[in-house]
């Protein structure tokens, strides 16, 4: 669980609601045509605007902003030592069937068991780390769609309250109505923009820029394994994309 995300996103609709509470409450804020004209609209908007099984999924990719699989970079160092360790001992039949942290490692390690080389193995988890950051990013994109509909549906439900408005002017009851129309979908718009839906993205991009240097971390030490380097050589070149603390670490631990 990310708790800065939950966190974040509570207080940031807490705040809103006790100005709300402080104004008078809520009710005056609730207005069912500008739900449907932001939330609807940009709902079917999005989906428009990406591929059905990619609309589909970034429900689920928007859930890694509060629940990420992030694996931690310096206990991959310490297993792929340990394999390190094993292969040179023993040789990479050593390897079968050992533990890992994730199917992008087993993989790797599985296809040095297999026999291939160090150029077979880079370009088969390049590519894997290529399709990763391919579909993370049309994910992103997804999620992005309702940053840039939500404020434009906003608008538009301002403009269809401005027409309604100015089209009754003759009756007064008619005004406030349609004025609460204007105003709210334009709140919406904001509040689904900035307050929902920009601040995952941000989190996803950085969780997929996180995946990215594991993914290739766990590469740099299976192309040490299959050069038969030194544990201590692997482990330096894998923690020197550690941030600092995680560094030294393996300094003291070295």
């Amino acid at each position: 669980m990310d708790l800065a995300s939950l966190i974040g996103l509570i207080g940031a609709v807490g705040m809103i609601l006790a100005a709300m509470i402080a104004g008078g409450g809520v009710a005056p804020f609730i207005d069912t045509q500008s739900i449907l004209i932001v939330f609807g609209g940009t709902f079917f908007g999005v989906m428009y605007s990406n591929p059905l099984p990619v609309f589909l999924g970034h429900f689920g990719a928007m859930a890694k902003a509060f629940m990420p699989k992030a694996a931690k970079l310096d206990e991959c160092v310490e297993r792929m030592v340990e394999l390190a360790a094993m292969s040179r001992k023993d040789g990479m039949m050593a390897l079968e069937g050992q533990p890992v942290p994730d199917k992008f490692f087993e993989k790797g390690m599985q296809m040095l068991v297999d026999g291939a080389d160090e150029q077979k193995l880079v370009k088969q988890m390049k590519s894997e780390i290529a399709s990763m950051k391919a579909r993370h990013e049309s994910q992103q994109g997804a999620v992005q769609g309702w940053v840039n509909l939500a404020p434009a549906m906003g608008m538009i439900g301002t403009l269809i309250g401005l027409v309604l408005m100015l089209g009754n002017m003759g009756d007064p009851k008619s005004i406030g109505p349609a004025m609460a129309v204007a105003l709210l979908t334009t709140l919406y718009g904001a509040f689904v923009a900035n307050v929902m839906f920009m601040p995952i993205v941000g989190k996803l991009e950085y969780y997929s820029a996180y995946e990215v240097v594991y993914r290739e971390m766990v590469l740099e030490g299976l192309r040490g394994i299959a050069r038969s380097e030194s544990p201590r050589n692997i482990q330096d070149q894998m923690a020197s994309a550690l941030p600092p603390k995680l560094q030294s670490k393996f300094e003291v631990a070295a």
